[in-house]
């Protein structure tokens, strides 16, 4: 039977849309699990963490994990230091590197999603009871008042620490130590003065060793950056990092980061 040329017609377009409607379909029933993202974490509490029960927590793993989720991706944890990280990065091997300062060096293997969080504060934490305290109102004013000052090796605390280690009689009498928990407990028994530490993993550590009752935070701000998400370029693409972007402005907006903190670090 010879059919009419508008049937021919019909059964030709079905059966060449036939292909893409399978494809469609197969498309749709692709696990969120085939796209799977590396996400950096580390002993930095209380952006990131291992928690009690042997799981990974903090700030910025809680928050870039439900980020990833939001855009259908699962996540792998990848325990990394902070230089390796970035090697990591560079290479390909690692997608999400949370808490990274834009710098140019980096730009050049690196996508950045733009200042989202607020900034992190290094604030300069005292002994409750230094007679000193309220006479402190920046970070030149510790000369003045003989304030014994105690600081992380290879450590860098932003410019107005550089130009009070450019006092050279200053800075000999400055306590580097490689531990910020040894530090702490010199404050606390009175070795030293103060430190300076972000605010938020300064007032996690001292709820932690329990000298929160005896140590606090000034009001002297020593330095207020804003940390972006970096992103490899190897493995990514800019499309993808402006909807990641927009995902996390929208949970920020929404006041995500604060509850997630709140879990961790009460004021």
């Amino acid at each position: 039977m010879i059919l009419p040329p508008a049937v021919r017609l019909s059964f030709f377009i079905a059966a060449r849309l036939r292909p893409l409607a399978v494809l469609g379909l197969a498309l749709l029933s692709v696990p969120l699990g085939a796209c799977e993202k590396t996400l950096r974490w580390d002993d930095d509490p209380p952006f990131s963490m291992q928690l009690p029960d042997g799981s990974v927590g903090g700030l910025y793993v809680e928050l870039n994990r439900e980020v990833l989720e939001h855009l259908g991706c699962s996540v792998r944890m990848v325990k990394l230091p902070w230089a390796r990280a970035l090697k990591e990065l560079e290479l390909g091997r690692l997608d999400v590197l949370p808490g990274a300062f834009r710098k140019p060096e980096r730009e050049a293997y690196a996508y950045f999603s733009g200042t989202v969080l607020p900034p992190s504060r290094n604030i300069l934490f005292v002994r409750r009871d230094l007679p000193a305290r309220d006479s402190l109102h920046e970070l030149a004013d510790l000369p003045r008042n003989d304030f014994r000052l105690g600081a992380q090796i290879d450590v860098s605390y932003g410019e107005p620490f550089r130009q009070l280690m450019s006092d050279p009689d200053y800075a000999a009498r400055v306590f580097f130590n490689a531990s910020r928990s040894n530090l702490w407990h010199m404050v606390d028994k009175g070795r030293i003065d103060g430190i300076i530490a972000d605010e938020h993993s300064g007032q996690y550590e001292l709820q932690q060793l329990g000298l929160a009752s005896s140590i606090e935070p000034t009001k002297v701000v020593v330095s207020a950056e804003s940390a972006e998400v970096a992103f490899s370029k190897r493995t990514q693409d800019e499309d993808f990092v402006q909807r990641y972007a927009q995902t996390l402005k929208a949970l920020v907006d929404e006041g995500e980061d604060r509850r997630i903190l709140q879990r961790y670090v009460s004021n």
